[in-house]
């Protein structure tokens, strides 16, 4: 047995969670008029409602006595510093170095890093602004109207999801698209809707290796060249963000228009730095500014608020309870607005890359369960769909419901209507519905009594299904930036518990390696001896299919 399921604060957990197996979050209301009074938190704008969990007094205490004991606040404070811990690769982690407003070093290696993350970010704006003025200009002399951002992973989906979800304050000048999938109509699709004289290219690859993310870059090339552009003109139209300055002035992007990466930022959590340059050229630099802003917010919160107040604590250790005490697998986000509904899948990037994971800091391999399945879509969407799941499937399924209170040139009645859902949804998940509830619905059915009692059932919901609410004014660049970091605190709360690098990604990395080579085999260039029998024979299917084209 691991020394985490040793500890008696552990063990304190587990004796708790036998104690209220059957206990039902219904009775608890009632029995306490105040509870979602005492069950709630903010900070940074974000207001969080957890009363609708399968927790009581004894067990919030337990939870951050548990967290007492594993050195969660030594462990933040740590990463805050710029401490190597990320042991695997022997790194630091300071992704929010990059949104550090104060006047504080920053060291890594006893080298302050702040000074060139605000040149960074001086490069960033100067560049941002140039694009949008018009003085930055393609090879002909046109305006830039269209930027193609390609990348894959955290390179993608951070600034694909921000620069979604913050639609109502996107800059007019430019129209960026994003690329990140190998499959040729992708970047295809994306190409052929614009002008190679109005384009810009931002590539964001920290070795200008990745497989996908150069493919689709060289094929924006090949596009380029055709269309009348040539190797010269690269310079006006391609810029990179990456720490292989010799690969890509090799690849023809002028020194000026590389901005750096740097080894202590992970992909997941690299949005506030120069990967973020797509977010700057959709949304202006002053609203990526304020992105970076809430984030420090966030940060501070973190770093300040007890931990019984503290809204990344606060969700960590709930997620710990349903995990380890409850067998929940999976956790599901419902963003109730549209332009959020790209959170899920942000999310389940920085939570499972993160926290999915079987060995702990020290090679124990862990006999407890870790990171969950993150997973989810945009309110009211999914009431039609997966809720039945959540509503009266076997397995418990904690949910996360956010909402802005407020949106842009929004009529109110459609908003209404999605704040009376998400409310509702959260309020018929934690009350559900009786059988006796169910047949009294049917007094007036004209049903056989066998028919009626056989239709309770099937319309009986057991409830008792936990959830958090978040709630926040609206969802501006300063509220998004605090609430990314509120998840990514979160993970960092999950991983700290149960003693795993939330920080490496070695399973990315074996599929990345085993995919190059196998494109080698498909190529030809490897010894079949390399592969199993499987993949030889997919492999073989595919070269005779493409050897009739």
């Amino acid at each position: 047995m691991s020394s985490l399921i040793n500890q008696p604060e552990w063990q304190h957990l587990s004796t708790l969670a036998k104690s209220v197996k059957d206990k039902h979050m219904r009775d608890w209301f009632a029995a306490e008029p105040n509870r979602a009074e005492k069950m709630q938190a903010s900070g940074c704008g974000i207001f969080l409602d957890y009363s609708k969990n399968r927790v009581n007094d004894d067990i919030m205490q337990g939870l951050m006595a548990l967290a007492n004991a594993q050195g969660l606040e030594k462990l933040r404070d740590n990463m805050f510093s710029g401490k190597q811990i990320n042991q695997t690769e022997g790194r630091a982690v300071l992704h929010t170095a990059l949104r550090n407003l104060s006047d504080k070093p920053v060291y890594v290696d006893n080298e302050d890093v702040m000074p060139e993350i605000r040149q960074t970010l001086k490069k960033m704006r100067t560049f941002t602004e140039s694009v949008h003025s018009g003085e930055h200009t393609g090879y002909t002399g046109k305006a830039i109207k269209h930027v193609v951002a390609i990348g894959i992973g955290g390179s993608f989906l951070g600034p694909k999801i921000m620069t979604e979800a913050l639609k109502p304050y996107q800059h007019d000048a430019v129209d960026v698209h994003f690329v990140a999938n190998v499959d040729g109509c992708h970047i295809n699709d994306v190409l052929s809707r614009v002008d190679h004289e109005e384009t810009l290219i931002v590539m964001s690859s920290k070795s200008f290796s990745t497989q996908e993310t150069l493919q689709n870059t060289q094929s924006a090339k090949t596009w380029f060249l055709r269309c009348g552009g040539a190797q010269k003109d690269i310079a006006s139209h391609f810029v990179a963000v990456s720490s292989n300055v010799e690969a890509a002035t090799e690849f023809g992007i002028a020194r000026e228009n590389i901005f750096p990466m740097w080894d202590w930022v992970g992909g997941r959590y690299s949005l506030w730095s120069a990967i973020g340059l797509p977010i700057c050229l959709s949304l202006g630099f002053e609203h990526f500014q304020s992105l970076l802003e809430g984030a420090y917010d966030m940060d501070k919160h973190f770093c300040e608020t007890p931990l019984e107040k503290n809204l990344p604590v606060i969700m960590g250790m709930l997620g710990i309870w349903y995990r380890n005490f409850f067998d929940a697998q999976s956790h599901v986000l419902l963003p109730y607005y549209h332009y959020l509904r790209g959170l899920p899948a942000y999310v389940q990037q920085l939570d499972m890359e993160s926290n999915g994971k079987q060995v702990t800091q020290s090679g124990e391999v862990v006999d407890y369960q870790t990171g969950p399945i993150i997973w989810g879509s945009e309110g009211t969407n999914g009431q039609h769909s997966f809720h039945q799941l959540i509503h009266q499937g076997t397995s418990l399924i904690p949910a996360d419901f956010m909402l802005p209170l407020n949106v842009p040139e929004q009529n109110d009645t459609h908003h209404a209507m999605l704040a009376s859902n998400c409310f509702g949804q959260a309020q018929a998940l934690m009350q559900g519905k009786t059988y006796d509830e169910c047949y009294a619905d049917l007094a007036d059915a004209d049903l056989d009594e066998a028919t009626r009692k056989n239709i309770a059932q099937h319309k009986t919901m057991p409830g008792n299904k936990p959830s958090n609410t978040l709630l926040f004014e609206a969802l501006t660049p300063q509220t998004l930036g605090s609430l990314i970091a509120l998840y990514e605190h979160k993970v960092f709360v999950q991983g700290a518990i149960w003693q795993v690098n939330s920080f490496d990604q070695w399973g990315v990395e074996l599929g990345k390696a085993l995919g190059n080579q196998v494109l080698d085999g498909i190529v030809g260039d490897a010894d079949e001896a390399n592969f199993d029998g499987s993949t030889r024979q997919l492999i073989a299917h595919f070269q005779r299919a493409n050897a009739q084209k």
